[in-house]
C-alpha cells in the first residue's frame, strides 16, 4: 500500500497499480538566453547510477541541487549535490521517505513530501543547515503529491483525489493550515510565471486532450493557453519569461509560432525526459532521463 501511494503520488497524475520504479538519472545542462533565443551547452548526468535519481531542484544561489534517492532497501531520501563538480551527501536518512525538496522563501530550510509511517503523503520542512528536527507545515491538507511556493506563506498543490478521483489544484496558506481547491483534473507540473501572480499547470479538459492552463493567484480563475508538445507532461519557466517543455530527448521552447525543438539531447545518450528544473539565474537547466545504459 506505502510503495502504491508513493508511486501514484509522484510519477502520475493518476494511481496506478504496483510497479517498479524506473532507473532514472539527474542531468544539467547549461544555457544562455538572448532576447528570444536560448542556447544550450553539453549536458552531464550527474548521478549515472542505477535506481532512481529524480526530482531536482536548485539553491537559491544555484550552487547546489536536492534531488530524490531511492536506495537498495526501497528507502526515499534528500541528497545535496554541490555544483558543478561537488560530492552528493544525504541530507534525510529518516525512516520515512521524503520527496521533492524545494528550499523555502526564507532560505532558511527546504519541504518535502513525507510519507508518513502510515502511508500519509502530507508536506514538512527540513532545516538547510541540518541542525534542528523537522516540522509538520499542512497538518490536515493529505495526500500532497507535488507543491509550489508562490509567496512567504502561501504554496500551490497537487492534491490526490479521493480512491481514484482526479487530483486538485489548490492554494495554501502555512499560517492557517487552510486550502481551497481552484482546479481539478491536473497534472504533476506547476509552474510559477516570471515577474506575475500566476502560475501555470497541465490539465485534462472535456474533450480528453491535455492542456497547459494558468491560474491567476489573485482572482484564483484558471484559463487555458495552449496544448504541450506531444508526450511533454511538465514544463519549467525560465527567470526571462521563456517556456521550456520536454518529450523524448527534445527542450522544447514556446514561441509565437507554437514550440520549436530548442534542443536534441540524444547524441549524448539522453532519452525519456521526465521532469525540468532550472536555476534562478537561468544558467543551469536541470532535466531528469532514463537511466543510461552502461556499454
Amino acid at each position: 500500500m506505502r510503495l502504491h501511494l508513493i508511486f501514484s503520488a509522484l510519477f502520475l497524475a493518476s494511481a496506478l497499480g504496483a510497479q517498479a520504479r524506473p532507473s532514472t538519472d539527474v542531468w544539467i545542462v547549461p544555457l544562455t538566453q538572448n532576447g528570444g533565443a536560448i542556447k544550450f551547452g553539453e549536458p552531464r548526468n550527474l548521478t549515472h547510477r542505477t535506481g532512481y535519481d529524480n526530482q531536482p531542484s536548485f539553491t537559491p544561489k544555484g550552487d547546489a541541487i536536492l534531488y530524490t534517492v531511492v536506495g537498495a532497501d526501497a528507502q526515499a531520501d534528500i541528497w545535496r549535490m554541490a555544483l558543478p563538480n561537488g560530492v552528493a551527501k544525504n541530507l534525510t536518512n529518516t525512516p520515512e521517505s521524503e520527496y521533492s525538496a524545494t528550499v523555502t522563501p526564507d532560505g532558511q530550510s527546504y519541504s518535502v513530501i513525507r510519507v508518513e509511517a502510515d502511508s500519509t503523503q502530507r508536506l514538512w520542512r527540513f532545516p538547510l543547515d541540518g541542525q534542528g528536527s523537522p516540522t509538520l507545515i499542512l497538518e490536515k491538507i493529505k495526500p500532497v503529491g507535488y507543491h509550489l511556493w508562490v509567496g512567504d506563506h502561501s504554496l500551490v498543490l497537487y492534491v490526490l483525489g479521493a480512491g481514484r478521483g482526479p487530483a486538485t489544484l489548490q492554494i495554501a496558506d502555512d499560517r492557517t493550515g487552510t486550502a481551497e481547491i481552484v482546479g481539478t483534473n491536473i497534472g504533476r507540473a506547476l509552474g510559477k510565471v516570471p515577474g506575475r501572480d500566476a502560475v501555470t499547470f497541465q490539465q485534462l479538459v472535456k474533450d480528453s486532450a491535455t492542456w497547459i492552463s494558468e491560474l491567476d493567484l489573485r482572482t484564483k480563475q484558471t484559463r487555458r493557453l495552449f496544448m504541450p508538445p506531444a508526450g511533454a507532461d511538465y514544463h519549467v519557466w525560465t527567470a526571462s519569461g521563456a517556456l521550456l517543455a520536454a518529450a523524448g530527448s527534445n527542450i522544447y521552447l514556446r514561441t509565437d509560432h507554437g514550440w520549436d525543438v530548442a534542443a536534441d539531447l540524444a547524441p549524448w545518450g539522453v532519452k525519456n525526459i521526465t521532469r525540468l528544473a532550472i536555476s534562478r539565474r537561468g544558467d543551469w537547466l536541470a532535466f531528469v532521463a532514463e537511466d543510461k545504459p552502461t556499454p
